[in-house]
């Protein structure tokens, strides 16, 4: 089987493909020929969202990738600054409409704080997300057909014991952060635990894994680049791998990771302390501040 024909199912019976193409600060002028590439190596998951600014383009790659539209899967994001349903429905249509498809195989909900509250305040608004949610956003775009799965990014435990506990609708996936120097191990636990797929972004933690000395010498153990055995670690982890390129001869060479990494290395990698992030840092999902 090839890695791009791996999938997990999700909670409603979707299959989600195991390796996506991130399209995180890809241009939106640059990102449909970025999408192309990577339908043409064989990629089937793109995940883009609406504060990347490139749903256009990402829309463009999709509908002239060469392949039928339902062999592929599309996954955007609900900005995380929206917290109401009026914002959400509208915002839902508003992708639609940019990135000219019928529907979406997935939308989630990008962070359960705004961007400007992130590792600053306490405010996990309950409220809030359960608007964009449940009921008439979210929930009503997958009856209606423009979505087929709706998820969420970056949710602790409180944070799905909220939309599980209130509504009719639990999570199909949680889109965190992981990385070596970085494995929450708890919560990759607990939303497995509840039947919810987990998928890892930023898996070479942004660039910074490729500057450390550990992770440089066990690439070197295994005769893999650095990239390669990050996306590896995440995939023994049994998650979704969102490693972003633009560059076709990366994502080749994403892809090529069919070796395993023992158990003792895993074990580790896992103890690995967190990263500094460089320019990266600056970015609230890697600890900085707007």
């Amino acid at each position: 089987m090839s890695i791009f024909d791996e999938t997990f199912t999700m909670n409603n019976g979707v299959k989600i493909p195991k390796l996506a193409l991130g399209v995180w600060e890809i241009p939106d002028d640059k990102v449909a020929d970025a999408v192309k590439s990577a339908v043409e190596i064989g990629y089937r998951h793109i995940d883009t969202a609406q504060a990347y600014g490139n749903e256009r383009g990402v829309g463009e790659g999709v509908k002239n990738a060469g392949v039928s539209r339902d062999k592929l899967f599309v996954n955007s994001k609900v900005a995380a600054e929206i917290k109401n349903y009026d914002e959400a429905k509208k915002s839902i249509d508003e992708t639609l409409e940019k990135m000219g498809l019928d529907y979406l195989d997935m939308m989630i909900i990008h962070n359960p704080q705004p961007w400007k509250e992130v590792n600053q305040g306490n405010d996990r608004h309950f409220e809030g997300n359960l608007e964009t949610w449940r009921g008439r956003a979210m929930e009503d775009a997958v009856k209606a057909g423009k979505l087929k799965t709706i998820g969420v990014s970056s949710f602790q435990k409180e944070d799905l014991d909220n939309l599980i506990k209130n509504s009719d609708t639990k999570p199909a996936v949680n889109q965190i952060q992981i990385h070596i120097g970085d494995t929450p191990s708890d919560l990759i636990k607990y939303s497995q635990d509840n039947g919810i797929v987990v998928e890892a972004f930023s898996p070479i933690a942004h660039g910074a894994a490729m500057n450390d000395e550990t992770i440089k010498q066990m690439a070197a153990k295994y005769n893999v680049s650095v990239p390669q055995l990050c996306i590896r670690y995440d995939w023994q982890l049994n998650v979704v791998v969102l490693p972003k390129t633009a560059n076709p001869d990366h994502m080749k060479s994403n892809t090529d990771i069919d070796f395993e990494i023992s158990a003792e290395d895993m074990k580790t990698l896992a103890k690995i302390d967190q990263m500094n992030y460089g320019d990266a840092s600056a970015y609230p999902v890697f600890g900085g501040k707007i």
